[in-house]
């Protein structure tokens, strides 16, 4: 055999993950022959190959049971955009992601229409947005506290003006062991040496509630879910789920969320991770197209807006959580899940 057709055996003898390494590693060079992947960040790109390669087995699944609209283009590693993936996973890796962490990244397959090919978003839980917010904040906190205030506890917030130099608060849990309702929360961002900057954001639980996502499952946040038996939806039943646990998360999301990014520190890494989310968000816009496409239409007038809700993500899609009933789901989107993190 000519060395040409050995060379052609052996690119045809590697497997996916050796394939998907190679890829990585190739845009972790630096340029002139020196490959900068460090061990950790080696680990992290093999952390994701496993993950996204569960992820698509997931989503190829749930796409043979969709029962209309079925997508004709199976969710298989040869039909999803190699080089896009690879660069996803070195920004994330650089960025400190770990896909098999709770709650740092989500990997979420959608399909690109234009390409006929799947893309993978990498949705960051709240750690994650932590990690991004550390890397690429302007001014980050010494200290960030997140706390839960309940019925029974007694908080006063002390804002900053001619009578108080920062802002601050008091905050005392009188019962350990009855608190009572969740009434609302707070965070807190503390700068040792220089004070005047603290800042103190209270949510009430309405200011809560509605940073929950469309499509949360009551797995997480309580409620009924449906039941399933041999395949087919017998009925509901209500779940406590992991509420307080998710209006934690909430305001932890938005603690961080509230570090500015500094424009100086943004880079490839950042632009190619916000990227790959819009066009995760323009999937999803014209999957809701063709969903809803020749229906009834609603008239409705909007109402006003004065602050922008994100959709929480991190638990949206964490593979290794999602509940057993999402798998009789329709379509690949997020369905509002988190993982509780224990």
């Amino acid at each position: 055999m000519s060395e040409k057709g050995q060379t052609k055996l052996a690119k045809q003898d590697q497997s996916m993950s050796e394939r998907f390494m190679n890829k990585v590693i190739a845009l972790f060079n630096t340029g002139v022959g020196e490959v900068a992947l460090t061990d950790f960040q080696k680990r992290l790109a093999q952390n994701y190959f496993i993950v996204a390669d569960s992820t698509l087995k997931s989503a190829e699944e749930k796409r043979k049971k969709k029962t209309r609209n079925q997508d004709t283009v199976p969710v298989i590693w040869a039909n999803v955009d190699m080089e896009e993936l690879a660069q996803s996973v070195v920004a994330a890796a650089r960025v400190g992601w770990d896909p098999l962490q709770d709650n740092h990244v989500s990997l979420i397959p959608f399909k690109n229409n234009s390409v006929q090919k799947y893309g993978i978003t990498f949705m960051p839980g709240y750690r994650g947005i932590e990690l991004k917010s550390k890397k690429y904040g302007l001014e980050i906190p010494d200290h960030v506290v997140v706390e839960l205030v309940y019925t029974n506890d007694k908080f006063k917030s002390y804002k900053k003006d001619r009578n108080n130099k920062y802002a601050s608060y008091d905050f005392e849990v009188v019962d350990d062991f009855d608190r009572g309702e969740i009434k609302g929360g707070f965070y807190y961002h503390i700068f040792n040496g220089n004070p005047e900057k603290n800042k103190l954001v209270v949510f009430t639980l309405k200011d809560i509630l509605k940073r929950k996502p469309a499509y949360a499952s009551a797995e997480f946040w309580g409620g009924e879910k449906d039941v399933w038996k041999n395949g087919q939806k017998v009925g509901k039943e209500y779940t406590d789920g992991w509420y307080e646990k998710m209006c934690y998360k909430t305001i932890y999301r938005a603690a961080y969320k509230d570090i500015t990014i500094d424009s100086q520190k943004i880079d490839d890494d950042y632009m190619k991770l916000k990227q790959t989310e819009q066009s995760f968000v323009e999937a999803q816009v014209a999957q809701e197209i063709e969903d809803n496409a020749n229906k009834e239409a609603i008239d409705i007038t909007p109402e006003s807006v004065t602050e922008e809700v994100e959709p929480i993500t991190d638990e949206t899609v964490n593979q290794d959580s999602e509940p057993a009933q999402n798998e009789q789901q329709d379509d690949l989107r997020p369905t509002g899940t988190d993982d509780p993190g224990f």
